[in-house]
């Protein structure tokens, strides 16, 4: 068994983690609102004013922070003003990208940021580039966000609402190098430059704009953004306060996923692989935007990540609904580690997405309308406790590591935050069948007590359905030995666990 030390310096705080790096995103995509949000007032579900009330109360219990919406790919597409009105009045569309279907845009504006008053969630709007005009997008902001009586707080009013909605983020545009117009990275940061001068702050509203940024490791898109930003130090409001990036793990080779729950060894270490890439990721994109911003006034977002499978068999593959197993919250942690240690230049992150389609928080059955959470959503259960706390300084020392075809993996993943009188601390032992013991060397405070909690099962391709909703859930950890320099915490295979400390 692996001895490891995690040194964790409860006194050395750095950057907050925001907790709109816990950041969710619902898409016209598949079952993700209709059939999931979005069940219709006439619904047998319980609903509030159509919006699935277990949903809503699930989402709640995690502390969702954010919301983006209405896509991805479906925002370039959407012209909001379709939205608007008597539902029964409203356009039809085509979701070219999504399944070919036609919507009935039953769900729009209103719809969902009544939503986002139920999850207590900010909306994070995402404007349409690709198909739409600078003045749509102005007008959509102005219809949102403005108070008096202008022509499109005008409108609001006709359509039920009199008072204006806190908005605080605004996307421009979405993958703008691929299903958002195919555009090069200097033609879309002219863009950029325009529609966001468009996308005003009105009233008290304050608009955070973000320009939608580059696939993967593509850094010359995200230079192509810093440049256009100019003089970052001048004083002056800049185009836009923030860029973005996208990244997707994935298992399969020559263009395929692979299954969400069958696969082998060689299948889940390709996973953490591709998964503990994006520490570089968020590491080079930085470095990067450093040099244009090196005070680090404009954020990055990871506005989409999380796993990618294959569709489940028999359901349509342009919905993109997947199961979601004990590897996916491997990943999720991975992730959450990585964002808490450059939570100095990144302001949010988005998961894709939240209800039945990638690697969501909640699946629901469309046979039966049974709500499953899914290892994913317990995994940002867990994690709430660093919402908005202090990172701490942590140290991971003879980290064990897993030779996978050639490459040495360290299968040991941690992090800490604190808020001066707690201090909830993050393990994860990746290794698929392989314990190991490690030594918390807690410094700088005293702790006067301590309790575990964790995130495992019999194997890492266990997942919860209807029959067995609690096939992966957290349940208490007790295996906490104090020793001098702290805990002793023994991990079991494929593990995610945490510890909350009560200071003194």
């Amino acid at each position: 068994m692996t001895h490891t030390d995690v040194v964790i310096n409860l006194d050395l705080t750095g950057p907050t983690v925001s907790r709109h790096l816990y950041g969710h995103f619902a898409e016209h995509l598949g079952r993700c609102i209709y059939g999931g949000f979005w069940v219709g007032e006439d619904s047998p579900l319980p609903n509030t004013r159509g919006i699935r009330t277990d949903i809503v109360e699930a989402l709640r219990a995690i502390q969702i922070p954010n919301l983006r919406w209405p896509g991805g790919c479906f925002a370039d597409d959407y012209h909001w003003r379709d939205g608007i009105g008597p539902s029964t009045e409203r356009a039809r569309m085509v979701n070219s990208h999504w399944g070919d279907v036609v919507e009935d845009n039953s769900f729009g504006t209103h719809e969902f940021m009544d939503l986002c008053d139920m999850l207590g969630a900010d909306a994070y709007i995402c404007g349409n580039v690709g198909s739409g005009t600078v003045r749509e997008m102005s007008e959509w902001v102005e219809y949102l966000t403005r108070g008096d009586d202008s022509p499109m707080a005008t409108l609001r009013r006709q359509n039920g609402r009199d008072e204006p909605w806190r908005v605080p983020f605004f996307g421009i545009g979405n993958e703008p190098w691929g299903c958002g117009g195919n555009m090069r990275g200097d033609a879309y940061a002219d863009l950029a430059r325009q529609y966001a001068t468009y996308a005003r702050n009105h009233g008290e509203n304050t608009l955070y704009r973000i320009a939608a940024g580059a696939s993967d490791s593509d850094y010359e898109w995200t230079e192509s953004l810093m440049k256009a930003l100019g003089c970052i130090p001048c004083g002056d409001r800049p185009a836009f306060e923030a860029v973005s990036f996208h990244y997707y793990s994935f298992a399969g080779q020559n263009g395929l996923k692979g299954s969400a729950t069958d696969f082998n060894e060689d299948d889940y270490f390709r996973t953490i692989a591709s998964a503990a890439k994006v520490e570089e990721l968020l590491t080079r994109h930085s470095t990067v935007m450093d040099r244009y911003d090196p005070q680090r006034r404009i954020g990055l977002v990871l506005d989409e990540w999380g796993t990618w499978w294959d569709v489940e068999p028999g359901t349509n593959p342009g919905f993109l609904y997947q199961q979601n197993s004990l590897r996916d919250a491997m990943v999720a942690a991975i992730h959450f580690d990585a964002f808490h240690r450059h939570a100095d230049r990144l302001v949010m992150a988005n998961i894709a997405q939240t209800v039945n389609v990638l690697q969501a928080m909640v699946l629901t059955d469309p046979e039966t309308s049974a709500l499953v959470l899914t290892p994913t959503y317990h995994v940002f259960e867990m994690n709430t406790g660093h919402h908005d706390a202090a990172t701490c300084d942590v140290r991971v020392r003879n980290a064990p590591t897993r030779n996978w075809n050639g490459t040495e993996l360290t299968t040991v993943s941690a992090s800490a935050t604190t808020t001066g009188t707690s201090a909830l601390v993050s393990l994860t032992n990746l290794d698929s069948d392989g314990p190991v013991e490690l030594v918390l060397d807690l410094r700088g405070r005293s702790v006067k007590s301590w309790h575990g909690r964790i995130l495992t099962a019999e194997t890492v391709r266990a997942h919860n359905t209807p029959a067995a909703p609690d096939a992966v859930a957290p349940r208490a950890f007790t295996d906490l030995e104090p020793v001098e320099r702290g805990l002793r915490v023994t991990l079991p295979p494929h593990s995610y666990v945490t510890v909350a400390l009560d200071l003194a």
